[in-house]
């Protein structure tokens, strides 16, 4: 239940089984949302498997979250991944 192992194991299928990466990634969104470092990587995910209003949606919620949080560094790689995105959209 601790979401720094769930995120953990997220990432670590994230290389081979995008499938049962995206089930980690969203159960952190759904049970722990206020764990930031999630939408970054979930984000990235959801791009690569074409999803793209769901990556844009999730950008946008980690945005929100990491200024509620004031999570400086993470506001600002979520930030320039979703401008790059933006320009791609």
């Amino acid at each position: 239940n601790d979401p720094f192992n769930i995120y953990a194991l997220a990432n670590e299928y994230k290389s081979h089984n995008s499938e049962k990466a995206l089930e980690y990634f969203e159960v952190l969104i759904d049970q722990h949302p206020e764990y930031v470092a999630t939408y970054y990587h979930l984000a990235n995910l959801y791009l690569d498997l074409g999803m793209d209003e769901k990556a844009k949606a999730t950008f946008e919620q980690g945005i929100q979250m990491a200024t509620r949080q004031n999570e400086v560094l993470l506001l600002r790689e979520l930030k320039s991944a979703y401008d790059e995105f933006m320009m791609d959209f």
